[in-house]
C-alpha cells in the first residue's frame, strides 16, 4: 500500500498498442513541447516511480497490478527473470530520459507488488543505474515497499547500503485471524519483528494498517493501533478496506462493519495517533515532525512523476499542456516491449476540462489544502475553472478558504469523495 499510482487494466491498453504512430510519439519531446493550450509558468517536482509487480501470493482485495512469484533465478526457465526485469526497466528509463531531461528527481519510490521479494544486490544495481542517468536531488526520499512475509533479518540493513532511504512495511493487521482473512502471508509475530528491524535499519520509516476488516470489532481495531502504535512509528498510513472491482472480494464479498462502525474506527485511529504525537496530514496518512512521506505528497499536490516498470503510470508536464502515459501492463509482454524500445501502451494528453478534477482529486485529500497560487502552477488555469466549485463546497461546510489558500474542513474529511465530486466536469 502507501502508493499513489493506479494500474491501468487491459483495455486501456488497445490505443497505442493498435496505432504505431501514437507510440512513437510517446517519447517524443518535440511533439510534446509543440504550442498548445496551456501556459504552463514552470514545472512542478519531479519524481520517479518503478514498479515491481510480483508478490508471493495475490491479496483477495488488491486491485493494483501485481502477479504471484514463481521464482526468479537467472534461468531460462524462470519464468520472469530478476535480471532481464532489471533490464528492462532501465531500458524503460533510457526511452523516457528525453521527456525529463535536465530535470531533478526529488523522490524514488519503489512499489509492487512486493519489491522486498528482489534481492539487495537487484536493488543496489537499480539505485545505481538511476543514478547513472538522472539527476537525484541531494535530500531525494528513496522509498522501498516491503512485505514482513519477505523479511529476514539483516535484509532491510542491506537495502539501507544500497541506498534506501525510507522503508514502507505493509502490516495491515496485527490479528492472526484478520491477517488470514486478508489472505497475508506472514503472521502476528512475523509483522513485529519485520518492524522492529525497520526501525533499527531506517531513520524513518512508514507502518501500513488496514481497518473495516471482515468481521473486525472496534475493540478489535483498537488492539491493532495499539500494538502498531507501540512500535513507535514515524509515520503512519491506514486504510478503509473496500471492495475494488475485479478483485477476489468483489465476486465473493465478505461481510464488512458497517459504516457507522467504520466511522467509529475512524476517530478511534485519529485520536489515539494524534495523543501519539502522529499528526493526520492527509485523509490515510499521520506523520510525526519531519516524517511526511515526500513521494506521495508530490503526487497529492499535483506534482510530476515518472513511471516506470508493468502497469505504472506517469503524469509529465511541458511548457503547453500535461501528459499521462500507462506502460503495459503483463510483465512478460512489457519486458518485450520496453527491451525494444516501446514500453508505453497508451499516452493521452490531460483535456482541460478534466484539469481541475484531476487537480482537486489529489489536493483536497491533504489537511492543509492547496494554494490558489498553486493552483494556477500545476494546472495552467485560471483560479475561475475552480470558482463555482468552491462556492458550493464552502456553501455546504466541506471547505474553507481564504484569500491564498483552500482547505477541506474537518466535514470535508469525512465525506471526501462527495466534495471531490463537486469538481466533477460537465457535472
Amino acid at each position: 500500500m502507501s502508493r499513489a499510482i493506479p494500474i491501468a487494466d487491459e483495455r486501456q491498453q488497445l490505443p497505442l498498442q493498435e496505432g504505431a504512430g501514437e507510440a512513437e510519439r510517446a517519447n517524443d519531446v518535440l511533439h510534446w513541447m509543440r504550442p498548445g493550450p496551456l501556459q504552463l509558468t514552470a514545472l512542478p517536482p519531479l519524481a520517479l516511480y518503478v514498479h515491481m509487480p510480483w508478490c508471493l501470493r495475490k491479496c483477495p482485495y488488491c486491485d493494483f497490478n501485481s502477479h504471484e512469484w514463481r521464482g526468479m533465478a537467472d534461468d531460462s526457465d524462470a519464468p520472469w527473470p530478476e535480471q532481464r526485469y532489471l533490464d528492462a526497466l532501465i531500458a524503460d528509463l533510457d526511452a523516457a530520459l528525453p521527456l525529463i531531461w535536465g530535470r531533478s528527481v526529488h523522490s524514488v519510490f519503489i512499489g509492487g507488488g512486493t519489491p522486498s521479494l528482489f534481492l539487495p544486490t537487484s536493488i543496489d544495481r537499480l539505485l545505481g543505474d538511476l543514478r547513472a542517468r538522472l539527476k537525484l536531488a541531494p535530500d531525494c526520499e528513496i522509498t522501498l515497499e516491503a512485505n514482513p512475509g519477505t523479511f529476514e533479518r539483516d535484509r532491510f540493513r542491506a537495502y539501507r547500503a544500497a541506498g534506501v532511504t525510507r522503508l514502507s512495511v505493509g502490516v495491515q493487521s496485527f490479528d492472526d485471524a484478520h491477517l488470514k482473512a486478508l489472505g497475508r502471508v506472514h503472521d502476528r509475530a512475523q509483522a513485529i519483528a519485520a518492524v522492529e528491524e525497520a526501525a533499527h535499519a531506517f531513520d524513518t520509516f512508514n507502518l501500513d494498517l488496514m481497518y473495516a476488516l471482515p468481521g473486525q470489532t472496534l475493540e478489535q481495531l483498537d488492539a491493532d493501533l495499539g500494538q502498531a502504535l507501540a512500535l513507535g512509528p514515524p509515520h503512519l498510513s491506514v486504510y478503509h478496506l473496500t471492495i475494488e472491482p475485479n478483485t477476489y472480494f468483489a465476486k465473493f464479498p465478505p461481510a464488512l462493519p458497517d459504516d457507522d462502525s467504520a466511522y467509529a474506527m475512524l476517530d478511534r485511529i485519529t485520536e489515539r495517533t494524534g495523543q501519539s504525537g502522529l499528526e493526520r496530514y492527509e485523509i490515510s496518512a499521520y506523520a510525526g515532525s519531519g516524517h511526511r512521506c515526500a513521494h506521495n505528497t508530490n503526487y497529492w499536490q499535483f506534482g510530476d512523476y515518472l513511471g516506470i516498470g508493468a502497469g505504472a503510470h506517469s503524469k509529465l508536464s511541458f511548457a503547453h499542456r500535461i501528459v499521462r502515459q500507462v506502460r503495459f501492463r503483463e510483465p512478460r509482454l512489457y519486458m518485450d516491449k520496453a527491451l525494444a524500445g516501446r514500453a508505453v501502451a497508451q499516452c493521452d494528453e490531460v483535456g482541460i476540462a478534466e484539469l481541475p478534477f484531476e487537480f482537486m482529486l489529489n489536493a483536497l485529500r491533504l489537511k492543509d489544502g492547496f494554494t490558489l497560487a498553486q493552483f494556477g502552477e500545476r494546472t495552467g488555469l485560471a483560479v475561475t475553472a475552480i470558482q463555482r466549485g468552491l462556492e458550493e463546497a464552502e456553501r455546504k461546510g466541506l471547505v474553507e478558504r481564504d484569500l491564498a489558500r483552500v482547505w477541506p474542513t474537518t466535514r470535508g474529511f469525512d465525506f471526501l469523495s462527495d466534495l471531490q465530486t463537486i469538481f466533477l466536469p460537465d457535472r
